[in-house]
């Protein structure tokens, strides 16, 4: 499990990106604040679906994984300034009705004490691809 640090820095999203790729939840809430509040994409609000609180935030990142089991956030990229920072990645899986998705995303990130604190996420809506879509994906290099 991380430990807080002064200021976050680039490495330690990237170390966020590597734990959710790895599908491991008690790693991710190592770097979330105790009070975290996790924004999803989607859900029936202006801001997606809310989960707050350690508790709920680490189950909505294990519904993600129940969703897609091959979900994986692909090609990240980083910044930080103060308390904010962003991540862009490429989200990548398959449902279990064999469709996939693939559409580029962001997470906007507010950090207090060395941690996340606010977990805002954003990605664009493209619809699934069906099983054995050969088209090609458009992928920034």
């Amino acid at each position: 499990m991380p430990h807080a640090q002064a200021e976050v820095t680039t490495q330690f999203l990237q170390a966020f990106a590597d734990a959710f790729n790895a599908h491991d939840a008690d790693a991710l809430m190592g770097f979330m604040t105790p009070d975290c509040v996790f924004d999803a994409s989607a859900g029936p609000h202006a801001f997606g679906a809310r989960a707050q609180g350690a508790a709920a935030v680490r189950a909505a990142f294990v519904e993600v994984w129940a969703q897609f089991a091959d979900a994986h956030w692909g090609q990240a990229r980083h910044f930080v300034c103060g308390d904010r920072g962003v991540s862009e990645w490429i989200f990548t899986g398959t449902r279990s009705d064999g469709t996939r998705v693939e559409v580029h995303g962001c997470d906007l990130f507010t950090f207090r004490d060395g941690r996340i604190a606010v977990k805002n996420s954003y990605r664009k809506n493209r619809p699934p691809l069906p099983p054995g879509d050969s088209r090609a994906s458009f992928i920034r290099s």
